[in-house]
């Protein structure tokens, strides 16, 4: 855990603005983009700040950046220690390598096999250890005062709070006149440093974190009530077990407002982006667009800005969503039927399917397992359609001459 000492060294907006300084030229100063399609959709004025272009796709990059620019001639000789599953690792890998000192990466064994190639590629040591993030923590900390490493935290780090906060700092500058911004929250630096960012150059604008409901630890922890977290979510990025000590004194002390999103919500955001947004976001990222989608009258009218905090999904994962989605939307539709087995039958349906419009994705036709009787046959079909009205038209046409089940 970090010292009491670092606890009480609070960052400030000083902090903050020599963090941006020091950083220019190895951060790439993303842009903030206005989303149009998104913007109608929910009746809110948009803003996506694309940190998913920085070099390992997410804003994780600002707090390593300046915290590995602060180490003394001496910490450097000794190397840097980090534990992450994904882009805190990256970061810190990466700007270890700019900065031509050692690094060596914790993760959980669990961690994919990408991330562990991507975080080795920028010169890392990448050791495996637990089954968790709690584990693979607790690991990364004997190996620092073993090997004596300095600890570059994810979010317990004032160094590393200043560095997030220097992204509010440039959605302050290029966007002046904003209602809200909603910053995604899992250990609570980057909502620290929003938070004093925005109080400093921006006191009207509104500072809103974001949690997924599986890891809301600190919407529990300012309702007065004990953490309860853990289970699987799109949004590693934000699944965090241990909120941090020092974001949550800030984030107090500044009276900032934590909101909650379902997975469901996340998974849609994640959906809308792409397809309206044309942005590819990792759940993490799309949080704070799930927050809209959720209460959408809170923001109507309001000009919000929404950190795309990072981009690195799973590309199956992705696939997944997306279709999820499109039978969420009634734009894929599925339906069970049980038919007479005689010729033309299938047929009879493709027909009818076409000439409704819809496009025919995936067959299961199944004679001996399934079907009630030896003289009918179990059938199950996939149908690509506009929309849900589409949908209900195709599966009326069906019901014309079949019995049928919507799944």
């Amino acid at each position: 855990m970090p010292s009491d000492n670092l606890l009480n060294s609070r960052p400030d907006i000083k902090a903050i603005e020599a963090a941006a300084a020091r950083i220019s030229g190895s951060v790439q100063r993303t842009p903030l983009v206005f989303a149009d399609a998104l913007s109608r959709a929910t009746g809110a004025e948009i803003y996506l700040k694309l940190e998913s272009l920085q070099a390992t796709g997410a804003f994780k990059e600002r707090g390593a950046s300046n915290r590995i620019a602060l180490l003394t001639p001496e910490e450097r000789t000794r190397g840097v220690i980090a534990m992450s599953a994904g882009n805190h690792a990256q970061a810190v890998a990466r700007h270890a390598h700019l900065a031509g000192i050692r690094a060596t990466i914790v993760m959980p064994k669990f961690t994919p096999a990408t991330k562990v190639t991507r975080t080795t590629a920028w010169g890392a040591r990448v050791v495996l250890h637990g089954e968790t993030l709690a584990e693979a923590a607790a690991y990364a900390h004997t190996l620092a005062l073993n090997e004596e490493f300095v600890f570059i935290h994810p979010y317990d780090d004032p160094h590393v709070i200043a560095g997030q906060g220097t992204l509010a700092l440039e959605i302050i500058e290029d966007a002046p006149d904003l209602h809200a911004m909603i910053v995604p929250t899992g250990g609570g630096g980057f909502l620290a440093g929003c938070a004093i960012a925005a109080r400093a150059k921006a006191p009207e604008l509104t500072i809103l974190g974001v949690e997924v409901e599986s890891y809301s630890g600190f919407a529990q922890m300012l309702a007065g009530k004990p953490i309860s977290v853990g289970g699987t979510t799109i949004a590693e990025g934000i699944a965090v077990r241990d909120i941090g000590r020092l974001p949550l004194e800030i984030i107090r002390e500044l009276d900032t407002e934590i909101l909650v999103v379902t997975e469901a919500s996340v998974e849609q955001a994640i959906a809308a982006l792409i397809e309206d947004g044309k942005v590819v976001a990792e759940g993490a990222g799309a949080a704070g667009l799930a927050a809209i989608l959720a209460t959408p009258d809170r923001f109507r009218g309001k000009r919000v800005a929404l950190p795309i905090c990072g981009g690195n999904i799973d590309s199956r994962a992705l696939a997944n969503i997306l279709l999820r989605n499109l039978l969420r939307d009634g734009r894929i539709l599925r339906v069970l039927m049980e038919i007479p087995d005689r010729p033309g039958v299938l047929a009879d349906i493709a027909a009818r399917i076409g000439n409704q419009g819809g496009n025919i994705i995936e067959v299961i036709h199944q004679r001996l397992f399934a079907s009630p009787n030896v003289q009918a046959a179990h059938l199950e079909v996939m149908i690509e359609a506009r929309d849900a009205v589409h949908g209900n038209a195709i599966a009326a046409a069906l019901e014309e001459a079949y019995t049928v089940r919507r799944a």
